[in-house]
């Protein structure tokens, strides 16, 4: 008989950000948690019963997303100041800067070997970078918007991105030329990301659905509307199975791309949900929200018949929108008008203890580059551990304060009452970032909506003076 302990749990909250989470990645060991956020910081989570948190300061403006190489050595992270860094996750806080793109960055990505680095930017362009050398190999340009997203394949031959121009492309590595692209004419996807086989594309909507997308045959495989707003962020399960998403109506969702069905839903943020990662095995997944909040969470669903969880939850049900689904291998026929079932999680009632203490967290200024890798010993790219920190001699009076807070207080001399009103400030000027970034989003799409009224007007006039 099921128990509600196979469903996804929520393991603990972390909290450390003060403004808007961008972006979550684990390392390869799970061990350790990257996160980056509006708040102009990344910080690297240890995962264990003692978390230490390390938060990385460099970027100048806004940090839009984080990602741990394959390995775990290094981390890429990527601002509105128009750069990316590269990271060695240790004390030193030893950065190296690649400068190219002429607007905000939005998102960047290993390659599955690490070897190179892709890039999405507001300057409508891909830029994919050399890991090693640190520096730009060469770009790729044929969007018409801001490049929202840009990701590898598993193989590294493939890059899909995904801009406000509607269209989710497919990129050659080798040639430099898109081979394929799929419109969306009912908006733009936030986010797209490749299955663990290569062969799908999954792109997370502006216009609330998720799409998966066969890149083989050009063809629509499923089209789900689950969510009751925008969708932000997609993850594959690492078997390929499940697909988790990430929405700003405030929810995550659970969806089983075998059977084509909803099977969870999450409830955790207050807020928008801005990204979702599985870990590397797929027993953990973490995501960040508006809220500030990184939520880590055990999977649990992946090791089970999630079918005899829906039988013995009946008094927790919940109907949701179904999935409108175009699977052009359906098992059986889909009732597109039958409302379909999923479970829900809400942490307040199924988790005993959310109040976890916030851990303690450890402040580290960016220092000069660290040239290439051949530069770099494998000591230094060891994670720190909390006895390096308490004996070290040779940091300053931020590393060793347990609070990034308490450090800006210290170094400017200014009052508690001041700092926290200062603190309070800044909260409020992320939040209208985002709400403006929103707006923008809106907007953009009423001025498409505007264009189509046009359009189809002038056509019904000219057909009426046709028939004249």
């Amino acid at each position: 008989m099921a128990s509600a302990l196979e469903d996804p749990v929520l393991l603990r909250p972390l909290r450390g950000h003060r403004a808007a989470v961008t972006g979550v990645s684990f390392s390869a060991d799970t061990a350790g948690l990257a996160t980056s956020s509006l708040d102009r910081s990344l910080m690297i989570w240890k995962l264990k019963k003692q978390c230490r948190a390390y938060k990385f300061v460099g970027h100048e403006e806004a940090v839009t997303s984080v990602q741990f190489s394959p390995e775990g050595r290094l981390l890429a992270s990527s601002s509105q100041d128009r750069t990316v860094r590269l990271w060695i996750p240790c004390i030193h806080g030893e950065s190296s800067v690649l400068k190219g793109h002429t607007a905000s960055v939005r998102s960047v990505s290993f390659s599955h070997d690490g070897q190179f680095l892709v890039s999405a930017s507001n300057d409508k362009s891909i830029k994919i970078w050399s890991v090693h050398r640190q520096r730009h190999l060469f770009s790729l340009f044929q969007h018409t918007h801001w490049v929202r997203c840009a990701k590898f394949s598993p193989d590294g031959r493939l890059i899909a991105s995904c801009s406000e121009d509607k269209s989710v492309k497919i990129w050659d590595t080798t040639n430099k030329t898109c081979i394929d692209s799929f419109i969306d004419y009912g908006g733009f996807a936030n986010f797209a990301d490749f299955n663990p086989s290569g062969t799908c594309i999954a792109s997370a909507g502006s216009n609330h659905t998720v799409k998966l997308w066969d890149i083989r045959m050009n063809k629509l495989l499923q089209h789900y509307r689950v969510h009751r707003a925008g969708v932000n962020c997609v993850s594959f399960h690492p078997s390929g199975n499940y697909l988790i998403t990430a929405s700003s109506d405030g929810t995550l969702k659970i969806l089983d791309l075998l059977e084509g069905r909803l099977i969870y839903t999450l409830h955790g943020h207050k807020g928008p949900v801005l990204f979702v990662a599985f870990s590397k095995g797929g027993e953990k997944f973490a995501s960040g929200g508006a809220d500030g909040q990184v939520l880590l969470w055990k999977t649990n669903f992946d090791s089970f018949d999630y079918k005899e969880v829906l039988k013995h939850h009946i008094r927790r049900i919940h109907t949701d929108d179904p999935p409108h689904l175009l699977d052009i291998y359906p098992r059986s026929p889909h009732l597109h008008d039958e409302k379909l079932q999923s479970v829900e999680v809400n942490p307040t009632f199924d988790v005993t203890d959310t109040q976890t203490p916030d851990p303690p967290v450890v402040e580290i200024t960016s220092s000069l580059a660290f040239g290439t890798l051949d530069d770099v010993s494998h000591e230094d790219l060891q994670y720190p551990p909390a006895s390096v920190l308490a004996t070290s001699s040779k940091r300053k009076s931020e590393d060793e304060s347990e609070s990034a807070m308490h450090n800006v207080d210290k170094q400017i001399d200014i009052s508690p009452s001041l700092g926290n009103a200062l603190e309070n400030i800044v909260e409020q000027l992320d939040v209208l970032t985002l709400t403006i970034s929103i707006l923008e989003q809106r907007l953009t799409l009423t001025e498409d909506k505007l264009k189509e009224c046009l359009e189809n007007q002038q056509k019904i006039l000219l057909q009426g003076r046709q028939e004249e």
